[in-house]
């Protein structure tokens, strides 16, 4: 029973739903990252826990460093540190979209109306078990991985044969570099030899602190938008403005942005069946899939990116990203830039915008009509789809951004010197927003109308 009509909370039921959605929706979070790094096969590099868990950490919110002792290479003080920021979205939105359906699951047993000491008694247990489950992966998430230097010599050398011994290498060094191989009176072979005898005990390591602060703004925006785009949950005495004016918009967006990931996903597996690596493909599919999507889905709505990036690292950006900021500067990306390299980039735009009509139509079916005309349904639909639009597309800027200086091994990736950043301009994303959400908003429902289809799928609570 709820407490909306002062009967106390119940603990009982309260504390075994929040127990069994932050636990599947950890083991979906876990198992997902486990799977992808398996497929890209990061496992060969190091243990599959650490890794998957370390993923997962980084997937809520939270904060890797690689840290290690690597000045053999070359590589001293900061540059032996970074910090990654680069969520696998994949990741999230399993996590995001399991915990957020269980928990509003779990608040439909309270009635018609929900009383607010249930419901903040009900999210606040999800948190806290959230944030229990997540210091224990801090704890799991870290190892140490080797690096050996002969196989950083045959790789630079174009030999990948194992059984090139160091010697074979290195008689190799003068023939090959000439000239070069004089510098320094002959001491270049002399610290090729040394690098060839390196090991490298380089790792990962979870931060405790961040990576807790992180999960929690994690689990209450969660709880939060699946509370807002539910749109057969209860909700507390009073929110019927809300439940008539903020879930038809936030729900058609939600659905949009989820429905696009898919075909992202679709479009993943389509690419590894012909290609000569599907694992790798695969599994990059299920990692990042969001986070190229939704990259995508901004640029596509003219919101300009900027990045830069160098190194190995380079080679994880589809092309022509990776073209367009291969320079030492880095350089500003629009969708006029890319089409100038690729022409198949203007497609972008146009799967964008039917994206945003696409919510706009379902606003409208979901919207009220109440009496309403034409016009003044179209004004409101337009003003709320606009409004949840404007925040929704800064917030993909600040999802999908990269910032990693991966100085060394760190999650079976080997990327010494290699840096990237990527980040959108989100002051303009969210006038674009604005822009584009009032826009589809009316053209979806005045299309809605015209067939019938406005305020068809409203669903109305009880009022009580």
């Amino acid at each position: 029973m709820g407490a909306s009509d002062g009967v106390r909370v119940p603990w009982g039921p309260a504390l075994l739903a929040a127990l069994a959605s932050v636990s599947w929706a950890f083991l979906a979070m876990v198992g997902i990252a486990a799977l992808g790094l398996h497929l890209i096969g990061a496992d060969g590099a190091g243990a599959l826990g650490p890794m998957a868990a370390a993923a997962t950490v980084l997937a809520v919110g939270g904060s890797v460093t690689p840290s290690g002792d690597v000045g053999v290479f070359g590589l001293e003080g900061a540059q032996a540190r970074a910090a990654i920021d680069l969520a696998p979205l994949g990741v999230s939105l399993v996590g995001a979209l399991l915990l957020g359906w269980l928990f509003v699951r779990s608040l439909r047993g309270a009635g018609a109306v929900i009383g607010r000491a249930e419901l903040a008694a009900r999210a606040g247990l999800v948190t806290v078990l959230f944030l229990l489950l997540l210091a224990g992966l801090t704890w799991v998430g870290n190892d140490t991985v080797t690096i050996d230097g002969a196989t950083l010599v045959r790789r630079g050398l174009g030999t990948e044969h194992p059984e090139d011994t160091e010697h074979d290498l290195l008689s190799q060094l003068p023939e090959q570099l000439g000239d070069i191989a004089d510098i320094g009176g002959g001491l270049l072979p002399d610290r090729l030899s040394d690098l060839v005898g390196a090991k490298a005990s380089v790792g990962f390591t979870v931060a405790p602190g961040r990576s807790l602060l992180g999960g929690l703004v994690w689990v209450v925006a969660v709880l939060l938008l699946a509370l807002l785009a539910s749109r057969r949950t209860p909700l507390p005495r009073g929110g019927q403005a809300l439940h008539r004016t903020v879930r038809p918009a936030v729900s058609a967006l939600c659905g949009v942005l989820v429905l696009a990931v898919g075909a992202g996903l679709v479009a993943g597996v389509y690419a590894a069946v012909g290609d000569d690596h599907p694992g790798l493909v695969l599994g990059s599919a299920l990692l990042g899939a969001p986070n190229g999507v939704w990259i995508g889905i901004p640029l596509g709505l003219f919101v300009p990116w900027y990045g830069r990036v160098s190194g190995a690292l380079r080679h994880v950006l589809p092309d022509p990203v990776d073209d367009l900021l291969a320079g030492p500067g880095g350089d500003r990306i629009t969708v006029g830039r890319l089409a100038e390299l690729d022409g198949r980039v203007w497609l972008l735009v146009v799967a964008s915008v039917l994206l945003v009509l696409a919510a706009g139509v379902l606003t409208a079916a979901r919207t009220p009509v109440a009496g309403s005309r034409p016009l003044a349904f179209a004004g409101w639909c337009a003003l709320r789809l606009g409004v949840v639009t404007a925040l929704a597309l800064p917030l993909l800027v600040g999802l999908t951004q990269v910032s990693a200086g991966a100085s060394l091994s760190v999650l079976g990736f080997d990327a010494f010197g290699a840096g990237i950043e990527l980040y959108g301009n989100a002051p303009l994303a969210l006038a674009l927003g604005a822009l584009w959400g009032a826009a589809a908003g009316a053209v979806g429902a005045l299309a809605a109308w015209s067939t019938g289809a406005a305020g068809r799928r409203a669903v109305a609570l009880p009022l009580v």
